[in-house]
Order: structure tokens, then sequence, then C-alpha cells
């Protein structure tokens, strides 16, 4: 998370020369760290999978109803598509549909049918 972090500010400095101002300065802080993402996400996928290390116990685990559910929505999240992934996380950090729209490059109005859609996609999960 931290090299995501770093590789986006290391893009938006590069980028700051290419910068044109035909959008807001956040929502293309916004695109470009959204597409340093979708970049790590592919250079992850083409170098294959590697085997995580894990503790036998989680010393820090926090067993309340409330911390289980967000694990299952987090886990449920994850299994979506990057760019609805994409929609689901700008939405739940109280974005416009119109910053949305501008960051992923999609309309206002196929912000607002992909959620519906997004959100029955994670209904049917909860269901299986």
């Amino acid at each position: 998370m931290a090299d995501l972090f770093q590789e986006t500010l290391i893009n938006l400095w590069k980028g700051f020369d290419g910068f044109r101002g035909e959008a807001k300065v956040d929502t293309w802080i916004w695109r470009v760290a959204l597409n340093t993402c979708i970049s790590a996400d592919r250079k992850k996928k083409r170098q294959g999978e590697k085997v995580p290390l894990e503790m036998a116990s989680d010393l820090f685990a926090d067993d309340d109803t409330d911390t289980k559910q967000i694990q299952m929505l987090n886990a449920r999240i994850g299994k979506l598509g990057l760019v609805d992934r994409a929609i689901v996380l700008l939405w739940l950090e109280n974005l416009s549909y119109d910053e949305i729209a501008a960051i992923v490059g999609i309309s206002a109005k196929n912000v607002s049918v992909k959620l519906v859609r997004i959100k029955q996609q994670l209904m049917q999960m909860s269901n299986e």
C-alpha cells in the first residue's frame, strides 16, 4: 500500500507539467492514482502469483460484529472487476457522481447505473 502511495506521488510529480487544467486538480489526482493502481495490478498479474507468509494466529484480531461485516464487505468488493471496484471505493469516499465520472472516464448517468448493478452484485454475493 505504501509503495502504491509513493508511486502515485512520483507519477503526480512527473505528470504535473502535462496537467492541462481541463479538470479540477483533485479529479486529476484521483485519475492518476487510479491509473497507477490499475497499472500495478496488471504488473502483479504478469509477475505471477506469490505465496504470502501467514501467522498462525492474528494477534490483533478484532472479533466484533461490525469488524466482521466490514471484512466481509471488503472481501466482496475485492471480487469485483477493477472499474467496478474503483467506482465503489470512490463512492465510499463520498465523491459525487460527476467527480467519479471524470476520474473513471464515463458519464455521471453511467456511474449511477453501474452503482445500482454493483449493489445488486454485492447483495447476490451475500446470498451465496
